[in-house]
This record gives C-alpha cells, sequence and structure tokens, in this order.
C-alpha cells in the first residue's frame, strides 16, 4: 500500500495511491483506514509530506564508502543524531539554501516510518514496528557541520529534510535498493541497503533503547558516498527502488 498525504481547500488529508488515482480515507495510516468515494488523478493533486512526525532520528556513517569520503572510521555503534520536525518539506517544495552556508550538500536516505509505540525493542521486535518506507533527502550544510563540530545547525535549517512521495508499507530493504541522488539529471549518489552498516532491525533496537518511538517518527538510515553541493537553479532528486522519486528545486534564501 502507498499512503499519501495530500493538500485540500479543507486542510491536508490521508490518501492511497492505487494505478495512478488518489482515493482519501478516512481515519490514519496508525489505525482502520477506510478509503472513501473520493477519487482524484495522482497528476491533478498536490502530494504533501506522507508524515510530519514527532522526532526525527538518522544515522551518520552508515555506508562504509560514505564514511570514507568524509576521512572518518567506520562508527562501533550507530552514530544518532536528530533533525527538527520543522525541517520536513513534500514533494515539489524548495530547498531554502540558507546565507549562515556556503556550503549545502544533499544525501539520498531511506527512511523508516514507524508504525506503532515502540520503546526497548530486540531488532527481531523491532521488524514489528514499521509501518513502511519512505525518501529522504538529509540535506547538510557542510561548511557548518564541520565548523561546529556537532550537528544540529548544519542538518536543522527548515526545508533541510524533503520527504516523500508517500509511505511503501509492502517494501523489504534488507534484500538491498538501490538509492541514488540526482541532480539536474546527473547521478551523484548511487547505493544499495544491502551496504547498510547497522541494519533497519538494529537501528531501531538501539534508538529504542533510549527514547520511546511513536507513530509516525523517522529513521534515516544513512547515506551512500557521492554527496555533493546544491546551488540554487538546481532540482534533487532522491530515487528509491520499489519506493519512486521525490524531487525539490533549490533556491536562494535571502533572509
Amino acid at each position: 500500500m502507498r499512503i499519501t498525504r495530500v493538500a485540500r481547500p479543507d486542510g491536508p488529508a490521508f490518501g492511497v495511491v492505487r494505478d495512478e488515482y488518489v482515493v482519501l480515507v478516512d481515519g490514519h495510516p496508525f489505525g482502520e483506514l477506510s478509503l472513501t468515494n473520493q477519487v482524484a488523478p495522482l497528476e491533478k493533486v498536490r502530494l504533501l509530506a506522507p508524515i510530519i512526525p514527532s522526532k526525527i532520528l538518522c544515522v551518520g556513517k552508515n555506508y562504509a564508502d560514505h564514511a570514507a569520503e568524509l576521512g572518518s572510521d567506520v562508527p562501533a555503534e550507530p552514530l544518532i543524531f536528530s533533525k527538527p520536525a520543522t525541517a520536513v518539506v513534500g514533494p515539489g517544495d524548495e530547498i531554502r539554501l540558507p546565507v549562515l552556508s556556503e556550503l549545502v550538500h544533499h544525501e539520498a536516505e531511506l527512511a523508516v516510518v514507524i508504525g506503532r509505540l515502540t520503546r526497548k525493542v530486540s531488532p527481531a521486535e523491532a521488524r514489528g514496528a514499521v509501518l513502511g518506507y519512505t525518501c529522504a533527502n538529509d540535506v547538510t550544510a557542510r561548511d557548518l557541520q564541520q565548523r561546529d563540530g556537532q550537528w544540529t545547525r548544519a542538518k536543522g535549517f527548515d526545508t533541510f529534510c524533503p520527504l516523500g512521495p508517500w509511505i511503501e508499507t509492502e517494501l523489504d530493504p534488507s534484500g538491498g535498493l538501490r538509492v541514488r541522488a540526482i541532480v539536474n539529471g546527473e547521478v551523484r549518489q548511487h547505493g544499495c541497503t544491502a551496504d547498510l552498516i547497522f541494519d533497519i532491525p538494529t537501528i531501531i533496537s538501539y534508538c529504542a533503547a533510549f527514547t520511546t518511538l511513536l507513530p509516525g517518527d523517522l529513521i534515516l538510515t544513512g547515506t551512500p558516498s557521492g554527496v555533493g553541493p546544491i546551488l540554487p537553479g538546481d532540482t534533487v532528486t532522491i530515487d528509491i527502488e520499489g519506493i519512486g522519486t521525490l524531487s525539490n528545486p533549490a533556491v536562494a534564501d535571502t533572509k
């Protein structure tokens, strides 16, 4: 099932993508969903970020090739940082490049959407906590990351977490999914989830050991090598096998 969120005159609504149509639903993704008779062509609706989480946890350096390109060793355990929910934007929304940074990078990532309250679970138990998966771009002000010595500011600007286009609930990343970042038609990143240093059940278990995960929370699982700059006028597309594509234009933020 592909669960999406769409803009409507009376406010956002959840829907299910069926072929080239969106069927609106009663309820929400964390309970019973009931299809309505409200149907619209996919090309005619504005897709929003499929979820607004209470928190976004991210795994740093979870691909060996990306750790190497940063000149870092592979972590002995998952390296966790966070992004604020205010960083979230949806498909087609602008990535605003802040005046405080001169070097903003794209980072293509598979994002896990948590489906139920989860706390202190084993990796085996963690598999049942997943609602589904979506595409994410962990946009990063690389110069600020290097300057600050910690990552909160560099990762946390508004618009620095594009998500979408929907949540795919019938997907198994353990066999290896292609993860790509494409800028203006040029493939910059090309990785595979089979190369994750820490797999998804391990990451969920690790995070749930120190914080309660709530329905709708996100875990970004890391980015492969090939991260690079985003400039005003660029279009950045995150393409993940089995999910689809997420595209966002980049613009200079003048404030």
